[in-house]
């Protein structure tokens, strides 16, 4: 086991090592399996993944970690991770200047601005108090199983007005859900509000891509091949782009739905949501707090000073300011950001550095109503397909896919699956 010849049968092969795929390669190692898991780039993660660019820690995209998230507690070692957590709840700058929605149970003295009159009604206020105890306290297997609808039919329905919908539901799950027509599954939104008030958003200290890192470093030598993009599967097994055929009557494909849909031609996969983030350097910290900070006018996704999460972002003292926006905005509609940025942080934007920026197509699935929250992994005998595409756009989706897939692979092989 963990062989790295090339030539030797494996039981099942995993292309793609991001969160899936790791998840799923570990749990068929575990049960063993001779498991081999390719992965095109040079390092894992997929989509989660970290860089080093002029010293500063810039993930690919905006992200961030949520520790309520049932496979994170059951697979990662948070302590390790060494998280650096959001301050709860979201800074919204509206027409009346900037105003703070936060959960009272965790700071009620910065909660005045959930007073009626200020952020919203006092029936918009016992709306989503109502709205909030239910998702809190219900089961999330009674979230799951409710009858599904858009995002925007379960706020109005819950009693939400249209007015709190524009000034905070619409510019806050926009940067969730990077779609702002709110047409994402409601039962992913009910069990994403559960999540975000029952955990902590965070980022590790070296960045999200610590945690594919954690999760890699739990596989023993030879089972992760990088620098291994798969050109297409073969009824043995499958061919790298070199040519190279790896032999294995299993084969798990754990990349995004793109790939996923290259290499299994008639498999459906969902459209993809493509998000631009942009990093500027400030001599001055706009904002002191790590607190994200969303525009009520939407003319951004959410912005957040990452130094004040973490001063080690930044190498050189300056503040690291994250901003994303949907698609990929031309240089006028970039400069319109940082206008607006001035705004909203009140302060002088001119001098910002722009020192990255990165467009992440397909970063997360689309998700509209109805949507299922988990499918089978099963393709066709000794194919298998996983992530995130194939339950929901979320780390838990991805983690909870591959582990799909490890148990489906297992029971089809007539090997005990463990949990």
């Amino acid at each position: 086991m963990g062989t790295t010849d090339d030539d030797e049968l494996h039981d099942v092969t995993v292309v793609g090592a991001g969160a899936a795929g790791l998840a799923c390669a570990t749990d068929l190692f575990a049960a063993g399996l001779r498991v081999r898991l390719l992965e095109a780039d040079d390092t894992v993660g997929g989509r989660m993944r970290t860089d080093r660019v002029a010293g500063f820690t810039v993930d690919r995209g905006f992200q961030v970690f949520n520790t309520a998230y049932p496979q994170v507690k059951r697979r990662l070692d948070l302590r390790a991770l060494r998280l650096r957590p959001f301050t709860p709840g979201v800074l919204v700058h509206t027409d009346d200047g900037m105003r703070r929605f936060t959960d009272p149970s965790r700071r009620f003295r910065e909660s005045r601005d959930l007073l009626p009159g200020r952020l919203a009604s006092g029936r918009d206020l016992l709306a989503l108090g109502v709205l909030t105890a239910r998702d809190v306290l219900a089961p999330a297997s009674r979230l799951r199983t409710r009858p599904d609808r858009t995002t925007l039919t379960a706020l109005a329905d819950a009693g939400v007005s249209p007015d709190l919908v524009e000034t905070f539901f619409r510019p806050f799950l926009s940067g969730v859900f990077l779609e702002d027509d709110l047409e994402t599954s409601a039962r992913f939104f009910h069990l994403v509000w559960r999540s975000m008030l029952r955990g902590t958003l965070c980022l590790p200290a070296d960045g999200i891509g610590a945690v594919p890192a954690q999760l890699a470093s739990r596989l023993p030598p030879g089972v992760l091949r990088t620098g291994a993009p798969v050109a297409a599967l073969t009824p043995h097994g499958v061919t790298l782009t070199d040519g190279t055929e790896l032999p294995s009557p299993t084969v798990v494909v754990a990349t995004g739905q793109r790939a996923a849909g290259e290499l299994l031609p008639g498999l459906s996969v969902p459209r993809g949501r493509t998000v631009t983030t942009l990093y500027h350097a400030s001599t001055t910290p706009p904002l002191t707090e790590p607190v994200l900070v969303i525009d009520s006018r939407r003319r951004f996704l959410n912005s957040c000073v990452l130094t004040a999460l973490h001063p080690r972002y930044s190498p050189d003292g300056r503040a690291l300011v994250s901003t994303s926006v949907l698609g990929t905005p031309d240089a006028q509609a970039v400069a319109a950001v940082v206008r607006a940025l001035g705004e909203v942080y009140d302060t002088d934007t001119v001098a910002w550095e722009l020192v990255h920026r990165v467009t992440v197509h397909d970063a997360l699935p689309a998700m509209p109503a109805p949507h299922p929250l988990s499918r089978t992994t099963r393709v066709a005998p000794g194919r298998y397909v996983c992530g995130d595409h194939r339950a929901t756009g979320s780390l838990q989706g991805a983690l909870a896919s591959g582990t799909r897939a490890a148990r489906e692979v297992l029971a089809d092989l007539g090997r005990p699956t463990g949990h």
